[in-house]
């Protein structure tokens, strides 16, 4: 596995803090950050994904939460219509409604 240094928590002091890297073979995002706190979690349970979908988290996952200002590391693929400039975070026109199928509808 090569991964590839994506970005890390501005200002970061010295241990702990969010960090994301790219799995150059599969795209894969490795994301370092802080756990949900059980609140998060429990609402979470009660939003739910898709239905019929288990709430529980299985014991091989867990529930991360990204910080806002760490999703302009997030790579984008050139035709996904939606784009964030890495340098100023801030997003770009999105012309695509696709959510990969996640919208559980």
């Amino acid at each position: 596995m090569a991964l590839k240094f994506l970005g890390i928590w501005p200002n970061t002091p010295d241990d702990g803090s969010p960090t994301i890297w790219q799995d150059e073979a599969t795209g894969d995002l490795i994301i370092q950050s802080w756990k949900a706190d059980e609140a998060t979690i429990r609402e979470t349970q009660e939003v739910g994904s898709v239905p019929g979908h288990s709430t529980d988290v299985p014991e091989h996952e867990t529930v991360i939460r990204l910080p806002f200002n760490m999703l302009r590391f997030i790579p984008c693929h050139e035709d996904a219509g939606s784009r964030t400039d890495k340098a100023t975070g801030e997003a770009g026109d999105n012309d695509s409604e696709d959510d990969g199928g996640n919208s559980g509808t």
